[in-house]
């Protein structure tokens, strides 16, 4: 395919850039796939958009942003094995090198390599009409699933779905989770697919709080405060949750998630950056509790993820709350960016419904 295409970069001020781009040729083992959807991620916002952090491979290195892609495969590069075209595909945003001990197990976004590459981050991401992508990191996409869906599945889905797997929740389990953004909200609608009993949210946001009531997300969402342990106490019999998932990245939010579990229950910390003060002893070491780091996923549980949404009839797509055309992918940061919504996705034409 010949010609260029409009790709969107973020010069680090808070704003977008749209710049034309050529349409990139795949080579072995890769495909060119036409974007549909791709969803953008808080750490777009925090560490791109308004300014850009991280350094070496971790930085923003003047790309087509958007890393949260999903689209349909229109070129194949010689040596593909098994997406074609018209293939609907979701794309596992970290390219790892393939032979490191991490991407052996499929968790690319651990990848030790310098050749490790983020889409939208050191590589062409989703925002554009096209992306070059290497085979071994698509999924496929069902088709009862929306490319919106989709987009979602890797970074703010798969990052919930992996820390419910290291933590377990069924149907014996309370659940806390405190932040209700978009990873929030997504730890509620699949805690609430696993069986949990009772789900309580702790968010200040009131559209997101509005949000997660509409959806019929949580039991109960508390606002923000130095109580909100005692409350989950006495929402609990005393006894406090099992699980806890912490996806506001704040110090109080992470103390709260700790002091809200029961005894030996189970915390994860899913939101990026800032600092966790607790006091090991009372906090963690006496009441026997756990607390579990999780970064993303791996793409096999990623596949698996998808097989699970298919069954329960979840759509991820119900918490995308706004959708543009690229053209507009300036008015789709700044809103992600202030917060007043769900997720926000930038779309093809015929997705913008």
């Amino acid at each position: 395919m010949e010609g260029t295409m409009k790709g969107a970069y973020l010069p680090g001020n808070s704003t977008v850039v749209l710049k034309d781009a050529p349409i990139p040729r795949p080579g072995h083992g890769q495909v060119l796939v036409r974007m549909k959807a791709c969803t953008i991620c808080g750490s777009d916002i925090r560490a791109i958009y308004r300014e850009h952090t991280g350094k070496g491979a971790e930085g923003y290195q003047n790309v087509i942003a958007g890393h949260e892609p999903s689209g349909q495969v229109v070129e194949e590069g010689p040596g593909i094995r098994r997406f074609k075209k018209g293939s609907r595909v979701i794309v596992y945003h970290i390219s790892g090198c393939g032979v490191c001990h991490d991407c052996r197990m499929g968790y690319m976004i651990s990848c030790s390599s310098p050749l490790r590459a983020a889409y939208g981050w050191q590589r062409d991401g989703g925002m554009a009409d096209y992306i070059l992508c290497d085979e071994k990191d698509l999924v496929e996409l069902p088709d009862s699933l929306s490319y919106a869906d989709g987009a979602q599945v890797a970074c703010g889905f798969g990052t919930v779905y992996e820390a419910i797997h290291k933590v377990g929740v069924s149907g014996a389990d309370n659940v806390l989770v405190v932040g209700l953004g978009p990873v929030g909200l997504a730890a509620l609608m699949l805690c609430r697919a696993m069986g949990a009993r009772k789900l309580f949210g702790i968010e200040g946001n009131p559209y997101r709080v509005e949000l997660a009531d509409r959806l019929g997300l949580a039991d109960k969402v508390l606002a923000p405060g130095p109580g909100n342990a005692g409350e989950i106490l006495a929402l609990t019999g005393g006894k406090g949750v099992e699980r806890a998932f912490d996806a506001s990245a704040s110090d109080s939010g992470r103390q709260t998630a700790i002091r809200a579990a029961r005894q030996w229950g189970k915390i994860a910390f899913i939101g990026e950056g800032n600092t966790a003060s607790f006091n090991p002893s009372p906090d963690i070491i006496h009441p026997q509790k756990s607390i579990y780091g999780s970064w993303v996923t791996s793409i096999w549980l990623m596949e698996n993820l998808v097989e699970e949404l298919v069954r329960w009839d979840i759509h991820p797509d119900a918490l995308v709350t706004h959708r543009f055309p690229l053209e507009k992918a300036d008015e789709a940061y700044k809103l992600m960016a202030e917060g007043s919504c769900g997720k926000v996705a930038v779309c093809a034409d015929e997705e913008l419904k």
